[in-house]
């Protein structure tokens, strides 16, 4: 969602904030602005569209002798992306600015409050109230962070804020209630400020996460915290991060995407190394708490997610059931925060994001916390907040995702929710230390055929798609565990190519979906020779008899494929339960094969955050 950047130190100021919303690109946005103090007056730029069309504007500003400021990209919410809704929004006076991510729930009620007492709008925007509402309370204290202490008390919604007043010239206030804000430490001094780690990293691995409800004060020569509520003094931790700016670079790619996509072995290996010892045939996941006496309390798991996470959690249940023997129930976060749960203390709740910073998921997870439920989180980000709200941690070693359509981060979260299956299993002693082996050697060693396989799969994929990237539905069918890769496809053709997709359980398609078949429907179709594969197959034929142009997705050495249709892609012959992340990999290099030769925003399609952080 929207991308918050700022900074206090020695550093001129405009190339900081500039770089850091560089960094934060990637989230999804649709207008930009920057503000910065210079000789006691703000000076703020604003500009619909792209980062360039800020950029021209400050172009004679790089070299302003401002040391202080703030930057941010808008994700609308309420009102148009146009520059007058662009952040930073001011005060009446102009004295003061604020950038805002998140939702202010009762913005009319006070935004009718404020005009009764002479307040003037210029923007449709929900954050111009919070500039309004902080310049009311500071007429009567005079005083910036009690005032901003009394107006957000009116305030009901989320928000992470950026706050700079000329009346403080060397400070910036930052605040954070269910928005995510991370913090920067620099190492010559100087303070930074952001919505996710990236815009720190071209300056600072030294980082402090704000919590609910907390607050923080800026200088350049530190930071000092408190709490929203009761003003109370708090002790917050750095923390390193073992990501470097190079990291977030495309290294050569054409799009951070395919760069992504060429990062999955090592990301899978990342996620793995260190927690399974194949001499032994054991795993250590520790870090989730589940021992066994805690297991022997849980009779039931609920695994909770959205978009791409959620499909890596349909695969996770017919692993954690077939190897764990637990019953796994899957839920949209947005639909589990809102029905009726039936979640005791005998439950385990998993929430699977990349961000950990998942509105919707968050919400689900404190729900079941307040049930009695016991939380673990899997999460790439060291110290969001699910990771803190968790009772216990499995942590994927994707790296930064830049890409808006998550693909490293998906494969590398099967790969933590099969180690953890195996350690589930390995608890509950229903696996033997040869089957952790072989399972957990099979996990190994499906990185190392990823990567020798991608280049030719890129290259074979890539001579298909002219027959393909004009259309405007598509079908990705499979069973068994490679449904949920049916579903991970078509979204990723949906995302980033703008072409209609949806995928099936192949057994599904004589219930409907079948009289949307013929001469002109693309149906990719996952058919490894595995367990349904007979079953599969029958499939594809009905598929055939109505003319549908099938592109076969299959298992090496199959000549029967060639029979049914003259599209094949085949995949090296592994482990039957790690063809979902083999198969993952043709189907992320179709769509962006497809959405390349659309001439498609890979990185940053139209519409989409990276991570969504509000409702």
């Amino acid at each position: 969602m929207c991308g918050i950047v700022g900074y206090v130190g020695g550093r001129r100021v405009v190339p900081v904030i500039l770089e850091g919303l560089r960094r934060l690109e990637y989230r999804g946005y649709d207008s930009a602005g920057i503000v910065y103090l210079e000789e006691g007056q703000l000076v703020k730029r604003r500009a619909a569209g792209k980062l360039s069309e800020l950029e021209a504007l400050v172009e004679d500003s790089l070299l302003a002798p401002s040391h202080i400021g703030l930057g941010h990209t808008r994700w609308a919410t309420h009102g148009a992306p146009t520059t007058e809704n662009a952040h930073p929004h001011s005060d009446c006076t102009g004295n003061l600015v604020v950038v805002h991510n998140g939702i202010i729930e009762n913005y009319h009620s006070l935004r009718e409050d404020l005009v009764g007492k002479g307040h003037h709008f210029r923007s449709e925007t929900d954050t111009e109230v919070l500039a309004h509402l902080i310049e009311e309370t500071l007429a009567s204290t005079g005083e910036l962070v009690a005032a901003i202490r009394q107006a957000l008390a009116r305030v009901e919604g989320s928000y992470a804020l950026g706050v700079l007043w000329t009346g403080l010239p060397d400070t910036l206030v930052a605040v954070r209630n269910h928005s995510p804000l991370v913090l920067g430490v620099g190492a010559n001094g100087g303070s930074f400020l952001a919505s996710d780690i990236p815009a720190l990293l071209p300056f600072t691995n030294q980082v402090i996460f704000l919590d609910d409800r907390e607050m923080a004060i800026l200088s350049a020569t530190g930071q000092s915290f408190y709490s929203l509520d009761s003003a109370t003094p708090l002790v917050k931790e750095i923390q390193t991060i073992d990501w470097n700016a190079a990291m977030a670079e495309k290294g050569g790619f054409r799009h951070f995407m395919l760069k992504e996509i060429f990062e999955q072995p090592q990301a899978i290996l990342n996620t793995v190394c260190g927690r399974i010892d194949l001499e032994e045939g054991v795993v250590d996941l520790t870090e989730t708490g589940l021992t066994p006496e805690v297991l022997a309390g849980i009779d039931r798991i609920f695994l909770v997610a959205c978009g791409t996470s959620w499909h890596a959690a349909l695969v996770a249940k017919y692993w954690i059931e077939q190897w764990a023997e637990i019953p796994v129930e899957v839920d949209i976060a947005s639909e589990f925060r809102y029905r009726k749960l039936l979640i005791n203390e005998r439950t385990l709740t998993i929430a699977i994001s990349q961000s950990g910073e998942t509105a919707d998921t968050l919400a689900g997870i404190r729900r079941a916390k307040k049930l009695g439920s016991r939380i673990l989180t899997i999460c790439n980000v060291v110290g969001s907040t699910m990771t803190r709200e968790a009772d216990g941690v499995v942590y994927t070693h994707a790296g930064p995702e830049i890409g808006v359509a998550s693909t490293k981060a998906f494969t590398a979260q099967l790969a933590a929710l099969f180690l953890f299956t195996l350690y589930l299993g390995q608890q509950k002693k229903i696996l033997s230390s040869e089957t952790i082996r072989e399972l957990g050697q099979a996990l190994i060693d499906i990185a190392t055929v990823i990567e020798r396989e991608l280049p030719r799969l890129q290259q074979e994929i890539a001579s298909l798609i002219d027959h393909y990237y004009d259309g405007h539905d598509f079908l990705f069918v499979g069973r068994g565990l490679n449904f949920p890769i049916a579903l991970e496809g078509a979204l990723k053709l949906k995302e980033i190519s703008y072409i209609h997709a949806e995928g099936y359980a192949a057994g599904e398609l004589k219930h409907g979906p079948i009289a949307l078949i013929d001469k002109d429907m693309p149906v990719f179709a996952i058919v490894p020779q595995d367990g349904v594969y007979q079953k599969s197959i029958s499939n594809v034929e009905e598929i055939k008899a109505r003319s549908g142009r099938l592109i076969l997705l299959g298992t090496e050495g199959d000549a029967h494929l060639r029979t049914i249709s003259d599209v094949v892609i085949t995949l090296p012959r592994v482990h039957e339960q790690m063809n979902p992340i083999l198969y993952t990999i043709p189907a992320q290099l179709l769509a962006y094969e497809i959405a390349t030769r659309r001439g498609c925003d890979v990185d940053q399609p139209r519409n989409l955050a990276k991570s969504v952080t509000v409702e």
